[in-house]
C-alpha cells in the first residue's frame, strides 16, 4: 500500500519504507522498542518495527509480546485517527492469532471497523518484510481525555 508520500509500505513486502517524522505515541515504552509510524489516515494506521535481539524469544524469533504490542499500537492509532486531538484511547480488549514466526522487520496495520461516541472496534494484521502473514488481531478501545 502506498504511503502518503507515494512510497510503498511493508505490507506488500517492500522493505524500503518511508517513515513519518512524527512519533507513534508520547510513550517512553513505545519509543524504547523502536516502533515507527509509517502512515496514518482516517481509520487506518501502519507502523514498522525493525526487530533487534532484545525483541526475540529463546528460539530467535519475535517474542509474542512484541506482536501484541505492535497490534495494540497500530489498532489504537487507527482508532485515534478519527478522534479529536485531545482524545486518547484505552485498550479494553485485545485478541491476537499468531500465524507464523516473525522475523526481520514487522509491519502492523490497524483499521477502524466501527466507532461509537465512546468506543472503537478495530482489526489488523502483522506481516514480515517478505509480506508473509505473522498475526491477525482484533481490539476494542475506549475513547478518553486526560484529566
Amino acid at each position: 500500500m502506498p504511503s502518503r508520500n507515494g512510497a510503498s509500505s511493508g505490507l506488500e513486502g517492500d522493505s524500503s519504507v518511508a517513515v513519518s517524522e512524527a512519533p507513534c505515541f508520547d510513550s517512553p515504552f513505545v519509543d524504547s522498542l523502536g516502533i515507527e509510524r509509517v502512515t496514518c489516515s482516517a481509520g487506518t494506521c501502519e507502523v514498522v518495527l525493525p526487530l533487534r535481539s532484545a525483541h526475540m524469544n529463546a528460539w530467535g524469533i519475535a517474542h509474542g509480546g512484541i506482536s501484541m504490542t505492535l497490534s495494540d499500537i497500530s489498532l489504537a492509532l487507527a482508532a485515534r485517527s478519527v478522534a479529536d486531538s485531545d482524545t486518547g484511547v484505552l485498550t479494553i480488549e485485545l485478541k491476537i492469532s499468531f500465524i507464523q514466526a516473525g522475523r526481520g522487520q514487522l509491519y502492523a496495520r490497524g483499521r477502524l471497523l466501527h466507532r461509537s461516541a465512546k468506543m472503537a472496534y478495530c482489526e489488523g494484521e502483522i506481516v514480515d518484510g517478505s509480506g508473509l502473514l505473522v498475526a491477525k488481531s482484533l481490539g476494542t478501545f475506549k475513547y478518553a481525555t486526560k484529566r
